[in-house]
């Protein structure tokens, strides 16, 4: 996928399904059968303007999820109240699923309380897409932060090149490098290897690399990735790392996730 990460039917933006999928093992298409609201001895801790219910539904289809799943599940979801107290309306009304498989066969858990979203197809086709990059081979790694930067100056004014490293949830190599020529505007490029090659460039805009680039790297380079360089060196890395952040632009999130 690659367009800038606008919300959908859902009010959702790409980086919001992305939270919600990359970390739920069993995703799927259910068809609300049944709805028990719960009294609030029985719902416990639930979010103003919200009831908790439990929901039955028939799955219409398993997104995701090696061991399976029943045809019909049950789950708990804190459904959003209108200013009159009054639920919407869910019976029979088709969602999208983001869940983990819960104590009992048929028994689901949201991975979060807004992990329910309806399941249009557009909807459906896009979840689809983010899970199929989510999966395959050369996703790029969760990045968890920044490693060290180094930076060389050129032989002339206005020229120089920076290498920042990264820190990944599975130790594979990530890089980003970003070359100044005097005269050019400022080219960058993110590498997933241990080799900066020609092949290496910028992600695409609302794609799972740019994701994981926009939504996890900090404004600015802490002190410590630029420990180990002069004051000049490190300024023009600083001025670098800017150029990839103003380039990935916001992460596009409008949730926050629970």
């Amino acid at each position: 996928m690659t367009t800038r990460s606008a919300p959908a039917a859902t009010g959702l933006s790409y980086a919001d399904i992305v939270d919600l999928a990359d970390t739920a093992p069993l995703v799927a298409h259910v068809r609300i059968r049944n709805i028990i609201p719960l009294n609030p001895e029985q719902a416990g801790d639930v979010p103003a303007g919200h009831k908790r219910l439990f929901v039955e539904g028939d799955v219409m289809g398993l997104i995701r999820g090696e061991a399976g799943i029943a045809p019909l599940v049950s789950w708990l979801y804190d459904a959003p109240v209108d200013a009159r107290g009054k639920l919407p309306k869910l019976k029979k009304a088709q969602v999208i699923l983001f869940a983990r498989p819960g104590g009992r066969p048929g028994q689901i858990q949201l991975v979060a309380r807004d992990a329910q979203i309806p399941a249009t197809p557009a909807e459906i086709e896009r979840v689809k897409t983010i899970l199929s990059a989510l999966v395959a081979r050369d996703a790029p790694p969760r990045i968890l932060g920044l490693g060290d930067a180094f930076h060389v100056a050129g032989t002339v004014a206005g020229e120089g090149e920076t290498q920042i490293f990264l820190r990944t949830e599975n130790g594979d190599p990530v890089s980003l490098s970003i070359l100044r020529r005097p005269g050019e505007q400022p080219r960058w490029a993110v590498a997933l290897g241990e080799i900066v090659d020609e092949a290496a460039k910028a992600p695409a805009p609302g794609s799972l690399l740019w994701y994981r680039l926009a939504c996890t790297l900090p404004p600015a380079l802490p002190a410590r990735a630029v420990r180990t360089l002069s004051v000049q060196d490190a300024e023009a890395a600083r001025a670098d790392y800017r150029v990839v952040i103003d380039a990935l632009g916001p992460c596009g999130r409008t949730r926050t996730p629970a």
